[in-house]
């Protein structure tokens, strides 16, 4: 269900928020088993928040604008007296003490707290299959992936388990689940929503964005978690635009730029690449102007992004030490033994490998050679965009280079799995917003993600070109059966 239809039913008052609640714990109650979206349920505290929009609703005050919507959060994003776990032996039984600013806004404007969604661990992975809670399946096909790190926010949506996810974006992260599962994903520019209370992967990629049936939800979502936060120095000082305003307005001449190098991929799908370039045409249809672009380091992201990402990762991992909070081995000697043993048994192998290679990338004698390099392709990357802009006004691209792949499919070769970043990676490297709507299917049905690309803080026109699109081409009508 999206926002209008739910907002119908309390408005008009064939159900209270509390009644719609329960018929989405119920449906949890029966898939969650199956899907394994879902690691915690806030029964308690959505039904004292829905119990709080109803006394509204009864003594006729006015609404929030998110009032009686049931909203999961990823469980790398702290919710307080909730356990956040990162889908982390290490962190298995960490309480959060205080609310991260996105639920507390989100909270605020009268979300409902369905509970806490699964993820790779750490939010490293493609697929949710590194979980401690196990793997979370595709609903279009539960023998699949859903994508990852946020493939728990993704499937909850797909499989109608909530109105809307909150997902993190690190490398793709949200949009590539997306994609898999058929529905919308926003990462939006690098500090317009604020980070403070994200369990941090790699502080210079990581943004956090919602997952939703429709672009109209992902906007609405935006709206409400953006803004100036006091807590993150990251986080932009820019007035907020009304992105539900701006939906509807005409994309007649709007300059759409297809960039070459993704479409020449030779790892590209041909019928993910066959679905994107009907995207294309529809655009045109509808009036955009389609120019071809050349970036000619965007497929240098990859390689760039996996020396950056781990070598923060391993920066912001080294805290989990076994003293201050977190898992600790009892079978110690030393401090020296108990935290190599505690890190050891409380990380997975993908965490493992992130922080070996981020550690060996910074080491003396190799920052200059691995990290100062890969930065500095970051910043050509960058330019590339920059230039870009100059000729169009959003870019286009596939989302992902392949629909959902099987489960197991790449557990024993790690760098394959990185690949299906290939395409998204990019956006993260350059701080750009980035949203992935559905196009079509291949012809096993599993939902093609495509990718438009914005200039810093133009949110804006990728979501009215996305809107534009998703009225148009109604794919968002198909949904998985169970």
């Amino acid at each position: 269900m999206n926002f209008k239809f739910i907002r119908n039913e309390i408005i008009s008052g064939n159900a209270s928020v509390k009644e719609i609640i329960n018929d989405y714990f119920s449906k949890i109650d029966d898939l969650n088993t199956k899907i394994n979206a879902y690691v915690c349920i806030t029964r308690d505290i959505a039904e004292s928040q829905a119990l709080e929009i109803d006394k509204l609703i009864q003594n006729n005050e006015q609404l929030p604008p998110l009032s009686g919507l049931p909203i999961a959060i990823k469980d790398n994003i702290c919710t307080k007296g909730v356990v956040t776990s990162c889908s982390s032996k290490m962190l298995k039984n960490f309480v959060a003490p205080y609310e991260s600013t996105v639920s507390s806004k989100l909270w605020s404007s009268g979300g409902i707290c369905l509970g806490k969604t699964n993820l790779d661990e750490f939010a490293m992975g493609s697929s949710t299959e590194t979980s401690v809670f196990g793997v979370t399946s595709n609903p279009w096909d539960i023998n699949r992936v859903p994508g990852g790190s946020s493939g728990g926010s993704a499937a909850s949506v797909a499989a109608g388990l909530c109105a809307a996810a909150i997902g993190s974006d690190t490398g793709g992260s949200i949009r590539q689940p997306a994609s898999f599962c058929g529905v919308v994903g926003l990462k939006p520019t690098y500090g317009r929503v604020s980070r403070w209370g994200l369990i941090a992967f790699a502080s210079s990629l990581d943004q956090i964005g919602p997952i939703t049936n429709t672009v109209s939800d992902a906007a609405e979502i935006l709206y409400s978690i953006s803004g100036k936060d006091p807590y993150d120095s990251t986080c932009l000082d820019k007035p907020v635009p009304n992105y539900i305003k701006d939906l509807n307005k005409s994309i007649k001449d709007l300059k759409i730029g297809i960039i070459k190098e993704c479409f020449d991929h030779p790892g590209l799908n041909s019928e993910v690449k066959e679905s994107v370039l009907s995207g294309v045409e529809r655009f045109r249809t509808l009036g955009a102007q389609i120019i071809d672009i050349e970036c000619p380091r965007f497929n240098d992201g990859i390689a760039t992004y996996y020396v950056i990402a781990p070598s923060e990762a391993s920066a912001n991992l080294a805290r989990y030490d076994g003293v201050k909070y977190g898992y600790r081995s009892d079978s110690t000697s030393n401090l020296l033994d108990m935290t190599s043993k505690s890190r050891a048994k409380g990380f997975g192998d993908e965490v493992q490998r992130r922080i070996l290679i981020g550690t060996y990338a910074l080491s003396a004698g190799y920052s200059d050679q691995y990290y100062k390099k890969a930065q500095k392709v970051r910043t050509l990357i960058r330019k590339d965009f920059d230039n870009a802009f100059e000729k169009v006004d959003i870019l286009l691209t596939p989302t992902c280079p392949t629909t959902a792949f099987m489960k197991g499919d790449f557990v024993n070769d790690p760098l394959s799995m990185y690949l299906s970043d290939l395409l998204t990676v990019p956006a993260n490297l350059a701080g750009l917003p980035a949203i992935s709507i559905p196009c079509g299917f291949d012809k096993k049905g599993l939902p093609i993600g495509l990718q438009l690309i914005g200039n810093v803080l133009e949110e804006h026109r990728i979501l009215n070109a996305a809107n534009i699109f998703e009225i148009d081409a109604e794919v968002i009508k198909n949904k998985p059966f169970f």
